[in-house]
Parts: C-alpha cells; structure tokens; sequence
C-alpha cells in the first residue's frame, strides 16, 4: 500500500523559513517524479514545484523561483521543499503528489501550464503552512 505523508508546516512570519518534507512508502521512489502542489483559500490547487526521480528535470513556478528549492533524498524516499523569504501569499496547504516518471514532452508542456492534477497518481493529505505579516 503506498503512502504519502507531508510533514513541518507552520506559522511563521513573513521573511521567515520553513522546509516542508513529504516520506513515501509503498512505491519505488525513483521510478516516481514528484511534485510540490499548494492550495490557498478560495484559489484552485496549483503545482509549484517537481523533480524527477530519474534525473536532473526540475520545475519551478514563477511565484516560488528563487525562493523555494524542491530537493529528493532518494535513499530517504522522501522529498523536499525549503521555503525562503516567505510572504503571506504563500499561506496555503502544502500537498505532494507522485506520478510515473513520465516522458520528456511532459516537461516540456510545462512551458505552457503548471502540472495537472489528473497526471498524479499518490498524494498527501497536506500540510498547512500560514504566513502572518
């Protein structure tokens, strides 16, 4: 049975740090990219960030460039997120998400759209992180 769990959510204030970490079992953690959703009240579920477990493909949305650092620790199978210089727009529920390594023109659509719910096969139930100014 494959399980996904987010952990170190929190209150901080704004300029603050946080690293969120999500540990899976259940699954072969390589053969799986992962990614990093975020969902804030009222707003739809958006991926933020994800790392292939295969090799160096990294995503990064716009609003999280150059402060959120999405990293793996394979031998872990465990994921995770660094949060810097947080603002009260990142206040949200933390979720990851798993899904089959997938093909290069996966990636390459992410020019065009943020990642898509419906490709995701395991997630977590979320971890609230809230940012207070």
């Amino acid at each position: 049975q494959v399980q996904v769990m987010e952990s170190g959510g929190g209150s901080v204030q704004a300029g603050g740090s946080l690293r969120l970490s999500c540990t899976t079992s259940g699954l072969n953690f390589d053969d799986y990219t992962m990614c990093w959703f975020r969902q804030a009240p009222g707003q739809e579920r958006e991926g933020i960030l994800c790392a292939s477990g295969k090799n160096d493909n990294k995503y990064y949305a716009d609003s999280v460039k150059g402060r959120f650092t999405i990293s793996r620790d394979n031998a872990k199978s465990t994921l995770y997120l660094q949060m810097t210089t947080l603002n009260t727009e990142d206040t949200a529920m933390y979720y990851c998400a798993a899904l089959p390594n997938p093909a290069l023109n996966w990636w390459l659509r992410l020019h065009q759209h943020s990642p898509q719910e419906s490709d995701f096969h395991y997630w977590g139930q979320g971890t609230q992180v809230t940012v207070s100014s």
